[in-house]
């Protein structure tokens, strides 16, 4: 579940070639828990039918501001009074220019107009239309009233032509939309640090010292921040390089553990709080080969490490305010271990998993954690996706923030 579950969006559409893309949209809303009304303008019928929306999110689609069989008079205004929030996805340079002048001439415009919620906009058009300064004007005008605005994205147009313009991705569409909820969120206003995954340290060019972390749990955790209306700074290794940055999170890359160390020092200069779900290797080669090793027939390699830097008692003896939260991937003594690492580095929570289970920890989507604080209370989560996971953690977050 996310937060777009249970809410209702009202979904625009627009005269653009880009407005069949919406039905993808209505169908991935819909089947987040999502209830989809949509209305759309004359010209947009001509390139996807009402049929198609209706028959994808269940509800009316409306298109006529005159239609004497709608459910209210003022059909406009219920659905604006209604909406969670309003995605004009496509927008065309037409209604942004209606948007912005408050013209209301047809169901969209009228929508917008009407509405006190939240408004994305997806803008879709050629790329000398959405360059041209009047377009330019328009989008300055809409994003100081507090619009806020997914793409366009660069690439390939209906023109034949590459440039700006094409409709964002459903992914990033439906990401700004999480974002744009949230921004009233319990978290509205802070800045969340969030680290990922596995370092890597160096044995020579090719190999390295690593371990099995992912770093789902981090970006599930970045996710549910921003989500919560939080400015999230996660700071990624090279593990989580198969995962897609959550939208709207500001991502860096740290390779070793002294690297991340240094960036995440660096990012919690002005954070409130940090969320350790990296996994930084305990232990480093003591001297890195500046050449590949080769085989000497002996028959074995003999390494010599030394330990990493702690982070989370880095954080701490730099002196910065920040609530700082752990994590404890055990095999044996879960709760132990976990306790005796919350009082030696003097943190708020941490969150300890089982490595040993095979549906919870590394490389699934789910996890089975208990989180224990400073004060000696436990909270045991039965198994659930990581990005609950993530929400649990960071409605104890929220409660310690001051």
């Amino acid at each position: 579940m996310s937060n777009l579950t249970g809410t209702t969006v009202v979904l625009g559409i627009t005269g653009s070639i880009a407005a069949y893309k919406a039905a993808d949209i209505a169908s991935k809303l819909t089947q987040a828990g999502v209830r989809v009304e949509t209305c759309m303008t004359p010209a947009a019928t001509r390139f996807i039918t009402p049929l198609a929306l209706r028959s994808l999110t269940g509800r009316p689609v409306y298109v006529d501001m005159f239609d004497p069989e709608a459910e209210t008079a003022e059909v406009h205004v219920a659905l604006a009074r209604r909406a969670d929030a309003v995605l004009v996805a496509p927008a065309t340079a037409t209604t942004l220019a209606r948007l912005a002048r408050g013209l209301a001439e047809d169901m969209v415009s009228l929508t917008v107009l009407a509405t006190r919620a939240p408004v994305l906009i997806a803008p879709a058009m050629d790329n000398q239309m959405w360059e041209h300064p009047a377009t330019a004007a328009n989008v300055a005008l809409l994003r100081e009233r507090g619009a806020a605005f997914a793409g366009p994205a660069i690439g390939r147009l209906a023109s034949g032509h590459s440039g700006a313009g094409r409709l964002e991705s459903t992914e990033r569409i439906l990401g700004a939309l999480r974002q744009t909820l949230g921004r009233s969120g319990p978290l509205a206003g802070r800045h969340i640090v969030v680290s990922a995954g596995g370092t890597q340290e160096p044995i020579d060019p090719v190999r390295y010292v690593s371990n099995h972390s992912t770093g789902k749990m981090g970006f599930a955790v970045a996710e549910a921040a921003r989500d919560r209306g939080a400015r999230v700074t996660l700071v990624a290794t090279p593990s989580t390089a198969a995962l897609e940055t959550p939208y709207g999170v500001e991502r860096v890359t740290a390779v070793r553990t002294v690297d991340l160390r240094d960036a995440v020092l660096a990012a919690c200069a002005d954070a409130d709080a940090l969320i350790m779900s990296a996994a930084p290797a305990d232990f480093t080669p003591a001297a890195s080969a500046e050449h590949k090793i080769k085989k000497d027939g002996s028959g074995r390699l003999l390494l010599a490490l030394e330990e990493t830097p702690d982070i989370l008692q880095a954080v701490r003896d730099s002196g910065l305010p920040v609530l700082r939260v752990g994590f404890a991937a055990e095999s044996r003594d879960l709760e132990q271990y976990a306790r005796e690492k919350v009082a030696r580095k003097g943190l708020a929570l941490i969150v300890a998993n089982d490595i040993t289970a095979t549906d919870a920890g590394f490389g699934t989507d789910t996890n089975r954690v208990s989180i224990f604080d400073a004060t000696g209370g436990a909270e045991h989560l039965p198994l659930l996706s990581k990005y609950d996971v993530a929400c649990r953690i960071l409605d104890r977050v929220a409660a310690l923030l001051p």
